[in-house]
């Protein structure tokens, strides 16, 4: 990983850019998984979006994590 930062969990990096391109596609985005992560042509507005919708995803996943619920319920 970039700046001698060590991944602490194996496949984080990849569920979170699953994650990503599935939300930007429910939104409607034009971005496809593979294309290298270049989102030149997306305006910030729309990115930005994306990271919102990932952040209360994840919120909601901790937040599920600490009361002992199951994280898999989460369809927000």
């Amino acid at each position: 990983m970039a700046g001698g930062l060590t991944q602490i969990v194996k496949g984080a990096h990849q569920a979170l850019d699953d994650m990503k391109y599935e939300i930007a596609a429910e939104l409607g985005l034009p971005v496809y998984q593979g294309s290298e992560d270049y989102w030149g042509h997306i305006m910030t507005k729309d990115a930005g979006t994306v990271g919102g919708h990932m952040t209360r995803k994840l919120v909601a996943f901790g937040e599920m994590a600490l009361s002992g619920e199951n994280p898999a319920n989460v369809n927000q």
